[in-house]
């Protein structure tokens, strides 16, 4: 099979006429910190999820600063988290003095086994994070359930789900918080950033407070007409403010997610079709329950060869690809500062697994190339031969 001649990356954010429009006319306003359009930015994802409150972030990193810190979350405190996730929210648990206790998945679906919770809950256990893995919710009736029955918060990391509904409830509406990405690989972006949604009214001043050096009021509020630009601090707090620059290519983006989630649907049905049947990988499962998939990533097992040599056939192939994640529990400086789990099913998963590219702006014919290219590099076809 002949190489493509340009390289088809992991991701690219589709970027068009509403973003470009919408980013040159903030930019024209000089209004471009936080300001109306962030306020609109969080209206939207109110609306969409149905939550009470959304705070605009730099990053949902961030956002998990900001939670922890707002429900007082510290030394001596544990938090249960699946190990197959971005690091950061590890990382912000240990920042925080905390301890993160890892709960295995399901090897076929890569989401959080609400089973294994409840094994891990101890007297010192004050939050359960469940990860909407790739797109797809996990089991909120179970996992809300347990917490419930034991008092602990529930922080949604949603990063990978604008678009995800778990029996008709979007991420982010159960009552609880959620924390959404938006770096550019996501569904939709606003360069870097990231939004909370919750309905807590005390949890709202606290964390308004926090995202803005401790300040009630932001610049907009201080500097915009009428404002005023006096303020106190109670306590302080950090710089994690959204600018409306930002929210400008969000909103537009917002407007585009059915389009958007659409398209990846599509493609993940001719990556199905394509690869059905494929020897030596096993395609991503979806879970049982009713819900609706973001589609964020398109994740596959790699059985028949080991990974990295994969990834290398795949850049002669001049295609890109991710891994999503590796296995927390395994890094090192987590093994050395709260010692070693075994996780199965986790670790059954972690070293086969391979995100494949995905993005609104792919072509059939991409999704064609990476199927054509995957069946050479695995040396069979669907029908078995070589």
């Amino acid at each position: 099979m002949k190489t493509r001649k340009n390289f088809l990356p992991l991701n690219r954010p589709s970027i068009g006429k509403t973003e470009i429009a919408n980013v040159t006319a903030c930019l024209r306003s000089q209004w471009i910190t936080t300001g109306p359009l962030c306020k609109t930015f969080e209206e939207r994802f109110q609306d969409l999820t149905g939550a009470r409150h959304a705070i605009s972030l730099s990053s949902a990193t961030a956002g998990m600063h900001l939670t922890f810190t707002a429900l007082g979350i510290g030394p001596g405190d544990e938090v249960i988290t699946p190990s197959l996730t971005f690091a950061s929210t590890v990382n912000m648990i240990a920042l925080h003095g905390a301890r993160p206790v890892f709960a295995d998945i399901h090897y076929d679906t890569l989401l959080m086994n609400a089973d294994d919770i409840e094994a891990r809950i101890t007297t010192r256990t004050r939050a359960i994070i469940p990860v909407h893995f790739a797109g797809a919710p996990a089991e909120m009736d179970r996992i809300l359930e347990i917490a419930d029955r034991h008092r602990l918060a529930v922080i949604e990391d949603a990063a990978h789900a604008v678009g995800t509904r778990y029996r008709g409830i979007h991420t982010g509406g159960f009552g609880r918080t959620a924390i959404f990405s938006f770096h550019p690989i996501k569904n939709i972006t606003t360069g870097e950033g990231g939004l909370i949604t919750h309905s807590d009214d005390q949890l709202e001043k606290k964390l308004r407070l926090l995202r803005f050096h401790g300040i009630e009021r932001d610049a907009w509020k201080r500097y915009g007409k009428g404002g005023n630009p006096g303020y106190d601090i109670e306590t302080p707090g950090w710089k994690y403010n959204l600018t409306d620059i930002q929210a400008a290519l969000g909103i537009a983006q917002l407007s585009r997610l059915a389009e958007f989630n659409r398209r990846r649907e599509e493609l993940v049905a001719l990556y199905r079709e394509a690869l059905k049947g494929t020897a030596g990988m096993e395609l991503p499962v979806d879970p049982a329950y009713p819900h609706d998939h973001a589609h964020h990533l398109f994740v596959v097992k790699i059985l028949a060869m080991e990974r990295k040599r994969f990834m290398d056939k795949l850049s002669d192939y001049n295609i890109g690809y991710g891994l999503h994640f590796p296995a927390c529990h395994l890094l090192k400086y987590v093994k050395d500062r709260f010692g070693i789990v075994h996780l199965p099913e986790t670790e059954r998963a972690a070293g086969k697994i391979l995100s494949l590219p995905l993005f609104p702006d792919m072509t059939d014919g991409d999704v064609a190339y990476v199927c054509k290219s995957v069946r050479e590099i695995l040396g069979r076809t669907k029908g078995g031969g070589h």
